[in-house]
């Protein structure tokens, strides 16, 4: 059984400065609907996606220009039976200078194939860093998620999570 996590690379023609401004700003790439700043050591924000997925996540480590790590703390998925999958993951964000510009590895270290998921995890970080992400640095704009209205108290109540 496979047990690595998953990981994918970007280079991108801007300076580690550049990647980490947008890796940082998470409405530009990941989606519109976050609440809670995104962007310091120790800031807490929530995600979420419709009624299929929302997640609590704090920043726990912050290298201006080289790293940024997030701890997941909470999370739920409607499309899956094990509730704790993304629980204590982390997902990491590694910068460095490369030919040309600018390497970015992604890791959602935890993340593995063998979790129920994998396959829809998988393709849509694939699409957030290769694609959104990507394009949020080279050309200012990525492609988030939409807002959609806003957290509200039931919603957060359904999954038992408090506000950030």
């Amino acid at each position: 059984m496979e047990t690595s996590s998953f990981t994918t690379t970007i280079r991108v023609n801007a300076t580690p400065e550049q990647v980490f401004k947008a890796v940082t700003n998470v409405r530009g790439w990941w989606s519109e609907e976050i609440s809670g700043p995104t962007a310091q050591l120790n800031d807490v924000f929530l995600y979420h996606y419709k009624e299929v997925h929302i997640c609590k996540i704090q920043l726990i480590e912050v290298v201006p220009n080289k790293r940024v790590v997030w701890q997941v703390l909470d999370n739920y998925f409607n499309f899956i039976s094990d509730q704790n999958e993304w629980k204590g993951t982390q997902v990491i964000f590694d910068m460095a200078p490369a030919e040309g510009g600018t390497q970015l590895q992604f890791t959602h270290q935890g993340l593995v194939p063998a979790d129920e998921c994998y396959p829809i995890c998988h393709d849509a970080w694939t699409n957030y860093i290769q694609n959104s992400l990507y394009q949020l640095i080279t050309t200012g704009k990525g492609a988030p998620n939409p807002r959609e209205g806003g957290f509200n108290e039931a919603l957060l109540k359904k999954w038992n999570l408090q506000p950030a």
